[in-house]
């Protein structure tokens, strides 16, 4: 039976984890160069683009699509390098939201405020509900895939990894921007649709909570801001549903499908929707 969420505590641990990854951040200002932004802005679409947006959101959390088995775990790996968990918690967090969406059970619950609903959830998880032993009652299909536990347990040790190679490849420079600039930009951007989707923009549909559509939160997160869109139809792979609407991620997943790396792409149920709003 579910529990009604208890007053949240101060995370010490995330907090002082992602203050410390903004401060870094700062010496981007000090260590630019082109050739570490452009690195920069590569590995986030590889990470939040291919790894977030495609692997942990549309593939894993939804099942939009399939996709051959070494080109899902391909796409877990990306994700784990976005630094936003693993694919076990991840998922698991994702699939509250839409069970509980701007409701008390939802993580990031956006009647709590915009602080809330970007950040402050992360500050003040409960540790309770944010654990492995509940989060893997929301995503029981991929806690039976020992290499997404793996992916869970060691996604800080692959990080340490890549930052490593990038100290190599290009000094300080290529460190600082390949992972902790990098890092931030892609943390806010995910967050973004946490909080501005649920206060800006429009609503083409009534998906019974406060899911907007934001074209400038989409932008940024590769068609992730088409968020009324999905909350309403949380398993099409296609997101930016009338013609303006730009969806990068489904323009890559129907060049993967193209190519076999994809199939069973599920895009046209938002057709016979039957609460679309009055224009």
């Amino acid at each position: 039976m579910l529990e009604s969420a208890a007053r949240p505590r101060l995370d010490w641990s995330n907090t002082l984890w992602i203050v410390a990854v903004h401060a870094v951040a700062v010496l981007g200002f000090f260590t630019f160069s082109w050739g570490a932004f452009l690195l920069a802005m590569g590995i986030w679409w590889v990470t939040g683009g291919w790894g977030i947006t495609l692997g942990f959101h549309r593939l894993l959390t939804h099942q939009s699509f399939s996709a051959p088995r070494w080109v899902a775990r391909a796409l877990a790996v990306c994700g784990s390098l976005a630094v936003q968990g693993g694919p076990v918690i991840w998922v698991a967090t994702h699939r509250m939201h839409h069970a509980h969406s701007d409701r008390e059970l939802d993580p990031h619950d956006s009647g709590k405020g915009f602080w809330w609903a970007h950040i402050g959830w992360i500050f003040y998880r409960d540790q309770k509900r944010a654990s492995f032993d509940n989060c893997k009652n929301y995503a029981k299909d991929l806690v039976a895939d020992p290499f997404m536990i793996f992916l869970d347990r060691h996604y800080i040790h692959l990080q340490i990894a890549l930052g490593l190679l990038l100290l190599l490849a290009g000094g300080w420079s290529f460190l600082i921007w390949g992972i902790f600039v990098r890092l931030v930009v892609g943390w806010h951007s995910t967050w973004l649709v946490n909080s501005a989707s649920h206060m800006y923009g429009y609503q083409t549909y009534d998906s019974r909570d406060e899911s907007r559509n934001c074209w400038w939160v989409a932008l940024i997160t590769f068609g992730e801001g088409w968020h009324n869109n999905h909350h309403t139809f949380p398993r099409s792979a296609r997101h930016g549903l009338r013609w303006w609407e730009l969806d990068t991620s489904y323009v890559v997943l129907r060049a993967l499908a193209a190519f076999g790396l994809a199939r069973d792409l599920r895009v046209t149920e938002h057709l016979r929707h039957p609460r679309k709003i009055a224009a």
